[in-house]
């Protein structure tokens, strides 16, 4: 399975990135990041909209999307696992986790993904986000595959 992290924003060197590729490179699944930035001053509503097609054009067809969105399921890692699971039995060859910007994901991407994805009720910097997806990742392929990293009450 081949994993697309399509997100607004870049991450700078420093410890959020250095994370981030710590988690990455413990995965077996192949993973891609592929940032997008708008820098014209946009009004938000205009600025979502211009994300959202920066967004969509760096995804792979075909690909079973999952939002981040603070509105969407709050999974458990077990939950998260499983699902991650399903979609790798069922052959997804591509899954694409889309992260907004400052100013959130247009409404569509709730629409067309697979799971809306909450990482809580907590708001979180849209940077930071990648990182701890990063580890949710790793966590549920320790899950999938019986390694101790998980331990899960």
């Amino acid at each position: 399975m081949r994993i697309t992290i399509a997100a607004v924003g870049r991450l700078r060197d420093g410890p959020m990135l250095a994370l981030y590729r710590d988690y990455v490179a413990r995965l077996s699944w192949s993973v891609t990041l592929k940032e997008v930035e708008e820098r014209r001053k946009l009004a938000p509503p205009e600025r979502i909209a211009a994300e959202s097609r920066l967004l969509a054009d760096a995804l792979p067809d075909k690909a079973t999307i999952v939002a981040l969105d603070q509105h969407g399921r709050s999974l458990s890692s077990e939950d998260f696992a499983a699902r991650l699971g399903q979609w790798r039995d069922q052959g997804a060859g591509d899954l694409a986790f889309v992260i907004g910007g400052a100013d959130g994901l247009a409404p569509e991407w709730r629409r067309r993904a697979a799971l809306v994805l909450s990482l809580g009720a907590m708001t979180w910097p849209h940077l930071l986000v990648r990182v701890m997806l990063s580890e949710q990742l790793f966590r549920a392929q320790a899950i999938l595959s019986g390694h101790p990293y998980h331990r899960g009450a």
